[in-house]
């Protein structure tokens, strides 16, 4: 996919077009949790624009909460030079050279290096490029990415800070194995989908009632997991717990997350006053940055399991949690680090460790996104779904143009050219904050159109 000359006519990135996407969640409590009690789901959106005949375009976007969202935008903005002018026949065919450039711009860095508001910027960039990749390629993302060859996806990957335990070498070991079988696992990929897990009815603003009235329609609807909010009020904890194991049963796995909320300390004494309940995992039981207190949880509370990842920084955080024997389960996310190319080396970390990966999703666009790595995961890198899920939560697909599709507790495998990315013209421009016409009409007390 690399080294074509290119002719004076390639088409080239003409536009760079950002955009700061909110909607209104909190007014329900969607995403409700023990440090988010508030959360307005909101995207930094970015739209690559080229002078292609057939009009191609790359979306991706970072995942924010409600304020600072326009941070966010900002710091995408800080990229445009990177990426404007730029061939589009080059990017698509080796994104890993623009994944370098946006990761050593030396005055940029500073600002990480590599992690927060600058390093999600990149991760954006990047992902807007494998959405156009994927497009001109027509095909899926997740599908891209499996039939690509072993030493390409290897070229794609920085193994700077990670070659200690994941060398380039090993990497085409992984991946050359992978391959092998792929043909099978694509055909069951297309015919069942891969398992799912529903964050849906454990928000922690939700009544009791509402909590067993969702959790009950998870399971008719083909859940073998769901996932409660905890770490708020102990004695809620224990009484929303036990609603929800009444409402599934003893057949149906309940996995806790506590969202950053714990000492290490009071971790331990939580999970444990939680576990005759018979909690799957734990998720995010302390600072996502603590990788010994990770570790000194999981030694206390099992056999409930370890799960986080969604607020690691980097590759170099994930090396760390697998080296320390940290978790039990690796929940990646697509829109936090680096983008595809750096998710890339988080599986291939995964794999060399033989830690199954869960990823996170809900949010904006998250479901959309990081089903493609989970599918390429199965099909060309793990070959396995056993006690493997990702997350799904039940709102705002429908602003997207290929939004997830899930039946009977499994994501249907995406078939529309792209990375599930494009939002819908008419959402970007009703919710772009402040002047779309949702918030120009809330801001002026009016009812604001839905």
């Amino acid at each position: 996919m690399r080294g074509a000359s290119l002719s004076a006519a390639s088409p080239r990135i003409t536009g760079f077009d950002t955009h700061d996407i909110r909607f209104p969640t909190s007014g329900e409590l969607d995403g409700s949790d023990a440090m988010n009690p508030d959360p307005d789901y909101s995207a930094a959106y970015l739209v690559l624009r080229t002078d292609a005949d057939d009009g191609a375009e790359g979306h991706g976007f970072a995942f924010t909460i409600g304020r600072g969202n326009d941070v966010q935008v900002a710091a995408i903005e800080a990229l445009r030079h990177h990426v404007l002018g730029l061939p589009a026949d080059d990017l698509c065919a080796d994104p890993g050279t623009l994944a370098r450039a946006l990761a050593g711009d030396s005055q940029l860095r500073w600002l990480g290096p590599e992690k927060g508001v600058m390093h999600m910027a990149v991760g954006a960039v990047l992902n807007a490029v494998w959405d156009l990749a994927a497009k001109r390629a027509r095909k899926p993302l997740w599908r891209l990415l499996a039939d690509a060859s072993p030493e390409w996806l290897v070229s794609q990957v920085d193994f700077r800070y990670i070659a200690d335990v994941l060398t380039p070498d090993k990497a085409l070991e992984l991946l050359r194995r992978g391959r092998e079988g792929r043909r099978g696992r694509e055909a069951a990929l297309l015919e069942r989908g891969y398992p799912a897990y529903t964050t849906s009815p454990g928000w922690l603003g939700y009544s009791d009632e509402k909590l067993t009235r969702l959790a009950r329609r998870a399971v008719a609807d083909g859940f073998t997991q769901i996932k409660l909010k905890v770490g708020a009020d102990l004695a809620d904890d224990i009484r929303r717990c036990r609603a929800a194991r009444a409402a599934v049963g003893d057949g149906v796995r309940v996995a806790i997350d506590a969202n950053q909320r714990w000492n290490v300390d009071e971790a331990i004494a939580w999970t444990r006053a939680l576990a005759g309940f018979d909690p799957y995992w734990i998720e995010e039981p302390t600072s996502p940055d603590d990788v010994l207190g990770h570790a000194a949880v999981r030694e206390a509370v099992a056999p409930v399991k370890v799960a986080t990842g969604e607020h690691a920084q980097n590759r170099v955080v994930f090396k760390q949690l697998l080296q320390a024997g940290a978790i039990d389960v690796l929940q990646l996310d697509a829109a936090r680090v680096g983008g595809v190319n750096e998710n890339l080396a988080v599986l291939l970390l995964a794999a060399a460790f033989e830690v199954p990966v869960c990823p996170h999703a809900g949010g904006v666009g998250l479901c959309e996104l990081v089903q493609h790595l989970a599918m390429f995961d199965y099909v060309a890198l793990s070959g396995s779904t056993e006690d493997r899920v990702i997350e799904y939560v039940d709102h705002l697909h429908e602003h997207f143009l290929d939004p997830v599709v899930v039946r009977r507790g499994h994501y249907a495998a995406p078939t529309a050219p792209g990375f599930s990315a494009t939002m819908a013209p008419g959402s970007i421009a009703r919710y772009t904050f402040p002047h779309g016409a949702y918030w120009a009409a809330r801001a002026a007390g009016e009812e604001a159109p839905g």
